[in-house]
């Protein structure tokens, strides 16, 4: 707020006779540039009271002067009061019925309506841009409204930005009406807009969630009816894809959905003890199982397979013995199966070495190659009686030939 000077105008009170002056007749005069300017009169008293008078009248128009300037330079009040008063102060000085320094309280009130014209100005100016400010402030407030209005989806948090948008709008002052109501109505359309996007929201919502209240319903009666199956391997995945589509029937209402999963659970968890317990008493019975093969392995490894006759009557009752016994868990199969395996294994290739070392074909090839021999080694003998030494070499290079393979055969058989 612009500041005013300390006062140059003195109180008239302290001296009137400097400022006017009464004449024989009561009248009293102000003393001017121009000349005197008659005021008054008075008759009640002594002349010298009158003009006391006339200058109080003055001192009650300069305290008034200065309680105006007071005001403004304080920034109390409306600083378009104090311009009118001072204006209209101004404007009756010249025939107003003082005495006292006029010209003083004058240019006093020159300078308090040149100060508050510039309050008056300054206040102008901080109200435009205060309701610039409001004005700006509600439109973005409408904006934000009308963005929450098209795209919110969390419906809890953009409710409650509306109420606490609502209760700013309503302390934002300062706009004129118009424009005021023209951005309300933006609000209240976006407002409104939310309000219905929200409502269908929750209503396809709780559609949804009877769909889904009467899909879970039928997966708990499924559920319950195949709690008593002993079916195991079907029934369990058919339980998981109950899971499955329990997962993908979405939520019914929270207190229905918990207690239609407290059905469905407690059935899948009842098939799926009874399972295990059973499983758990098969497994006990085929850990016992593996436990009798790796005996009869045991016995069965010690086979003598010098004779192969017996040790295939052997083998043959241990294969018996290992087939009663029956199924073993699933890690004990593997190295169960493979020793069993080596035992027929070793068994057939005793009785494959006995089938070599006495194959008709193999010794009829051995006593072949043993005759061609003594036959070449006759015709060397009888060409050297003879005399005729190229046939005998010729003879005993074929006999050396046929040796070399007989030698190979009788090999073959003996490594049977």
């Amino acid at each position: 707020m612009p500041v005013a000077q300390p006062s140059p105008v003195t109180a008239a009170s302290s001296d009137p006779s400097r400022w006017g002056r009464v004449d024989e007749e009561g009248t009293v005069y102000l003393r001017t540039a121009d000349g005197e300017r008659a005021v008054g009169s008075w008759q009640a008293g002594a002349p010298v009271e009158g003009l006391a008078h006339f200058a109080r009248r003055f001192d009650d128009v300069l305290t008034e002067v200065e309680l105006l300037v007071a005001r403004l330079g304080a920034g109390g009040g409306d600083p378009k009061q104090t311009l009118t008063a001072a204006r209209g102060l101004r404007g009756g000085l010249d025939e107003a019925s003082i005495v006292g320094d006029v010209p003083g309280l004058a240019a006093r009130l020159d300078e308090l309506i040149g100060l508050a014209e510039q309050a008056v100005a300054a206040a102008r100016t901080a109200r435009d841009e205060q309701r610039a400010a409001a004005v700006a402030r509600k439109e973005e407030l409408a904006s934000e409204a009308e963005a929450l209005a098209q795209e919110a989806t969390q419906w809890k948090q953009a409710g409650d930005r509306f109420t606490a948008i609502l209760d700013e709008w309503r302390t934002i002052r300062g706009i004129d009406r118009k424009t005021d109501e023209q951005l309300w109505k933006r609000f209240s359309k976006a407002r409104e807009a939310f309000n219905r996007r929200r409502g269908s929201h929750f209503a396809d919502l709780d559609r949804q969630r009877g769909a889904a209240r009467a899909r879970k319903e039928e997966l708990a009666v499924e559920a319950e009816k195949l709690a008593g199956s002993d079916d195991w391997a079907p029934t369990a995945a058919r339980f998981r894809d109950l899971m499955a589509e329990w997962k993908a029937a979405g939520r019914a209402q929270k207190d229905t959905d918990d207690a239609l999963w407290q059905r469905f659970r407690s059935a899948q968890d009842a098939f799926f003890a009874r399972r295990s317990a059973t499983f758990d008493e098969r497994d006990a019975e085929f850990a016992a199982n593996a436990e009798a093969k790796k005996a009869l392995l045991a016995e069965a490894e010690k086979i003598d397979v010098s004779d192969p006759t017996a040790a295939r009557a052997a083998l043959r009752g241990f294969q018996e013995r290992w087939e009663e016994i029956g199924k073993v868990p699933r890690d004990d199969i593997r190295p169960l199966e493979a020793r069993m395996r080596a035992v027929e294994e070793k068994v057939r290739e005793a009785g494959d070495r006995q089938w070599r070392r006495t194959d008709p074909e193999a010794e009829a090839r051995v006593a072949q190659f043993r005759d061609r021999v003594a036959q070449f080694e006759a015709q060397a003998e009888k060409a050297e009686a003879a005399g005729d030494k190229r046939r005998a070499e010729q003879a005993r290079s074929q006999a050396e030939q046929w040796r070399e393979w007989l030698t190979t055969a009788e090999q073959a058989v003996q490594s049977r």
